[in-house]
């Protein structure tokens, strides 16, 4: 074994030692991007309700909203909130500062959460409005209200349709979450970079973590293409043998 192990140009016996490391900083990157999905969803929602509607008022708001945080790097805004915020006398003295802005962790989760749901705001208003005239004109037939339809006919149906795009985001999201290693978080780069400035390595840390990082993005491809096989069936059509391609719903 130790012959096969000397042929590695990677010191095995080291990353081994330190792999409870590399699991403590998977257990922060996955805790930080879910929660930031999660919470960036529930944001999303209602600002893509009013993006799609073109509310009066709230549509501008909204539009400005998404638009900065879409053309501004994510990296920038974390910056601006863990470094930033602090220059301001009134936020320090604030009842925030101590649970929350002094925190590396919950800077780097609001950052995460409004820059993921300016992304998902803009994705949920596009399906919202490519929702087929047909079950919205069925919906008004059938006596719904704006409010009744948008909740049990056009969301639903606009949740099942970006269901592709949105494991995009997802994964996103978890490249960007490398962001919190710059502002002392030990997330799985950050155990990396702390492993390879320790022994004064050069690659052994980044790879392992690449490799983690490509483990829980295959995990996510998988648990899509099972969302997308179950909540997108009627859209599949079937082929010669067992290939089947998926196709947009036609239009009424």
């Amino acid at each position: 074994m130790e012959n096969i192990l000397s042929f590695i140009p990677l010191d095995i016996a080291l990353i081994a030692e330190n792999f409870d490391r590399f699991l403590y900083g998977v257990w922060i990157t996955l805790n930080l991007t879910f929660l930031a999905l999660l919470l960036g969803g529930l944001l999303a929602v209602p600002m893509a309700i009013a993006r799609a509607s073109r509310h009066r008022v709230l549509n501008p708001v909204v539009c400005a909203y998404t638009y900065v945080l879409r053309g501004t790097p994510l990296l920038v805004q974390t910056y601006l909130i863990y470094f930033g915020l602090g220059q301001f006398e009134a936020v320090r003295q604030s009842w925030l500062w101590d649970p929350v802005l002094s925190s590396a962790w919950w800077c780097a989760l609001i950052a995460f959460t409004l820059n993921t749901a300016a992304y998902t705001t803009e994705l949920l208003r596009g399906a919202i409005v490519d929702t087929p005239q047909g079950e919205v004109e069925a919906a008004i037939a059938t006596g719904h209200s704006y409010t009744s339809r948008m909740r049990r006919i056009i969301l639903p149906s606009a949740f099942r349709r970006s269901i592709p795009a949105y494991s995009n985001e997802v994964i996103f999201m978890l490249h960007g979450s490398v962001i919190a290693s710059t502002i002392t978080l030990q997330d799985i780069l950050g155990v990396g970079r702390w492993l390879n400035g320790r022994y004064y390595l050069a690659y052994e840390g980044f790879i392992t973590a690449a490799l983690l990082y490509f483990l829980i993005v295959l995990a996510i491809t998988r648990v899509f293409r099972w969302l997308e096989r179950r909540y997108l069936r009627h859209l599949v059509r079937p082929e010669t043998g067992d290939a089947a391609k998926m196709t947009p719903e036609p239009a009424r």
